[in-house]
Formats: C-alpha cells, sequence, structure tokens
C-alpha cells in the first residue's frame, strides 16, 4: 500500500475502528510479541536549525501516546564505519506491547497531529518496524 493511501485509510479508520479490537480476542502472537518502531527523518533542508527544532518540538509531543512504553529520539552518531548510515535527521524509536498497541498509536490524534503538522518538514522517511523472532521451543 503506498504511503499516502495509507496514511488516509489510517487517518479515516480512526481510534473507532481499533476500538472493537479487543486484544483478548486478537491472535495470541498480536497480543505478545514485543513491538518495535523505528523511524529515520531527512529533512527537506538538513541545514536548516529552525526545521530541525521543529521537527524536534513535534517528536516531543508525538512522545506523548499512551501506548509508547519507551521512546528514543537520536541523531546520528560520531561512528565512522563503511556500514552506518548517518545521513538522516533524526531517528525516532519506539517500544510498543504489541502490535495492535501500535495500531492505536498509528491512529491517534496525536500521531494523526503529528504528521499533518510536520509533515512538509521532512522530504522522506524510512520507517523499520520489527518483531522478536520465535524461540525454537515456542514454535
Amino acid at each position: 500500500m503506498e504511503d499516502q493511501s495509507r496514511r488516509q485509510f489510517l487517518q479515516n479508520a480512526g481510534l473507532a475502528g481499533l476500538a472493537t479490537v479487543s486484544p483478548l480476542a486478537a491472535a495470541p502472537e498480536k497480543s505478545k510479541e514485543l513491538f518495535i518502531h523505528h523511524v529515520y527523518f531527512y529533512l527537506k533542508d538538513p541545514n536548516n536549525a529552525q526545521d530541525e527544532a521543529k521537527l524536534l518540538e513535534g517528536l516531543h509531543k508525538l512522545s506523548k501516546v499512551p501506548t509508547i512504553q519507551y521512546v528514543h529520539i537520536g541523531k546520528p552518531a560520531s561512528t565512522n564505519r563503511s556500514v552506518i548510515v548517518r545521513d538522516y535527521t533524526f531517528s525516532w524509536m519506539c517500544f510498543f506491547k504489541n502490535i495492535i498497541e501500535e495500531e492505536i498509536y498509528q491512529t491517534h490524534p496525536i500521531h494523526l497531529d503529528f504528521v499533518k503538522n510536520y509533515s512538509h518538514l521532512w522530504e522522506k522517511v524510512l520507517v523499520y518496524d520489527s518483531v522478536g523472532p520465535k524461540n525454537a521451543d515456542e514454535a
């Protein structure tokens, strides 16, 4: 699904649709598995200190979504090895109890306001969502 159509779908779905989803009725793996959402933001004007400060302001507001268990806002580290990517402006990593909590985050008004009010600042975002691999005894 394209980013814009996914975003529009999430905005239209809203919290009401998720309110009908009970974690108890969800598949066991969806309600138990730690979910990590990691986003890399690339500013349109990476040398603009005002844009950087504005995006940081937005990320701090975004961190108030109640389903987030832990959040880390980062800048590229000064490490220098060939495998390290350092061309982004901010990294946003947050942890959720499970994918259901992350889906609530995606449609939460704070998240929707963040996209609406700050997306003009970035030229692209990269998103890496992850869950833990199953242990051999869980398979």
